[in-house]
């Protein structure tokens, strides 16, 4: 099982962009999903966080800014990013609790992380 994202890149500050994360391999199920993200000189935080059921938690520093969503049907997690801010600078990692084909515990998988910068 891996996750691998895609989307991130340079953008201005008000600008947008989507995070994607797609599961591949064997899978069972997958519980929650979220992203991360780590900027220089910080420590790494909770983004948005989507469980099973659809529910969603946000940091803080996010609500009304950015929304996670999924796509069970292709075990997708996705983050939209509006009005973005150089605060908001930093690797955007991609997190997983799946139960893999055949296995009957879950586990966490991680992303290879991307990179967002927001600078004019």
């Amino acid at each position: 099982v891996q996750l691998v994202e895609s989307g991130g890149g340079l953008v201005q500050p008000g600008g947008s962009l989507r995070l994607s994360c797609a599961a591949s391999g064997s899978i069972g199920s997958i519980d929650t999903m979220a992203w991360y993200r780590l900027a220089p000189r910080k420590q790494r935080e909770s983004v948005a966080i989507i469980r099973s059921s659809g529910s969603t938690s946000y940091a803080d520093s996010v609500k009304g800014q950015f929304t996670i969503s999924r796509d069970n049907t292709k075990n997708a997690v996705y983050l939209q990013m509006s009005s973005l801010k150089p605060e908001d600078t930093a690797v955007y990692y991609c997190y997983a609790r799946i139960r893999p084909g055949g296995q009957y515990i879950y586990d966490d998988y991680w992303g290879q992380g991307t990179q967002v910068t927001v600078s004019s």
